[in-house]
């Protein structure tokens, strides 16, 4: 890199929420990430990272995956390195979506939800997505590169009624 500011190099994205009530289908929310090339920032992703998978160069990572979101703090947790993100990767937005059951929930169904973005141990943002209360996905972040390599964060809470593989290619659309 040439420029003196490296910019956001790796940072950390949390979730969590109640368990559903006992013998009440489980809320299964998840982290999803979109990764788009600098040839076209806003068409389709190049990649998704979500439940099951990861980057293929193993920079953006799903380390928790909760199902049921038992557990104690941030039962799932995402880290993406931006910092080996390869040159041609401008764009990664990330989003959160609920799993679609008969019994389709919203947000607002949902006890306790919070996000966290963070770099290190500084908060970049926190949520509750008490403003996206009404739907079934939204975005809650986009990192973007710049001329010189850093990359900036930009916190972005858009609510969808989408299911997980529609919200995925609605999520990098422009605002």
């Amino acid at each position: 890199m040439s420029s003196v500011s490296k910019g956001i190099q790796k940072v950390e994205v949390g979730l969590k929420w109640d368990p559903s009530p006992v013998g009440a289908p489980a809320h299964d929310l998840d982290i999803i990430a979109a990764t788009y090339s600098a040839d076209a920032p806003y068409g389709r992703p190049v990649y998704l990272v979500h439940f099951g998978s990861r980057s293929p160069d193993g920079t953006i990572t799903l380390n928790r995956d909760s199902r049921t979101g038992q557990g104690f703090g941030f039962d799932e947790v995402m880290t993406l390195e931006l910092d080996r993100l390869a040159p041609t990767y401008a764009r990664v937005v990330v989003g959160v979506a609920i799993q679609p059951h008969e019994d389709q929930k919203v947000f607002g169904d949902i006890t306790n939800t919070a996000v966290r973005i963070r770099e290190g141990y500084t908060d970049l943002a926190q949520s509750d997505l008490t403003g996206v209360s009404g739907c079934t996905a939204s975005t809650i972040a986009e990192f973007t590169r710049d001329e010189s390599g850093a990359w900036s964060f930009r916190e972005i809470i858009r609510g969808y009624d989408a299911d997980p593989t529609s919200f995925a290619a609605l999520m990098g659309s422009e605002s």
